[in-house]
């Protein structure tokens, strides 16, 4: 008959077998999701299919996370461009990579480039209609941050019609800090 210290040892070596195998799958997981992500990068890099160019459009701080004073005083017209390269994979899915530069929340240049990749769908018979829904991965540098370079993984949207796009993401915050909607016309050549 098992003691009670004997059953709840046994229960924790059970625990930590369990969570040690659990921790191989995550390592595995985790081994796959970077080696697709870096053979997409350098995929893209090597064989892109298009230039693009970036015109930033809108920056749109969240007024329900925002005191009206703060803004009443902010920058929402995002002046700027930039320019990168894509492909569209096997599956019909966008991979780019990008440099842009455009004024800031407080007017000042804040350069970002990095990686996007979007699910690409064509929901109606138009085949130059598209909608996308992914991420971007890239590093940005600001002026109120001593253009330290700051690393980013945010949401990315599509809606688009032949070469043109119209892609967003929304940088996350708390109270007065991000919660802003960014958004930008790509245009492939």
């Amino acid at each position: 008959m098992k003691t009670k210290s004997t059953l709840l040892l046994s229960t924790l070596l059970g625990g930590l077998t369990l969570s040690a195998a659990q921790a191989g799958t995550l390592a595995d997981g985790v081994a796959n999701t970077w080696h697709t992500f870096s053979g997409n990068v350098s995929q893209t890099w090597n064989e892109p299919q298009t230039v693009d160019l970036y015109v930033p459009a809108i920056t749109w701080h969240n007024r329900w996370t925002y005191d009206k004073e703060k803004t009443d005083r902010y920058n929402e017209r995002p002046w700027g461009a930039g320019g990168g390269i894509s492909r569209y994979d096997e599956k019909g899915n966008w991979n780019g990579i990008y440099l842009m530069a455009f004024k800031d929340s407080y007017n000042k240049w804040e350069p970002i480039g990095g990686y996007g990749w979007e699910k690409t769908w064509r929901p109606l018979n138009d085949p130059d209609f598209h909608l996308g829904l992914g991420y971007t991965a890239g590093v940005t540098m600001r002026d109120n941050w001593n253009y330290i370079p700051i690393p980013l993984v945010l949401p990315l949207a599509s809606v688009g019609y032949g070469p043109a796009s119209f892609q967003m993401t929304y940088i996350p915050g708390t109270y007065n800090n991000g919660n802003v909607f960014f958004a930008w016309v790509r245009w492939q050549f």
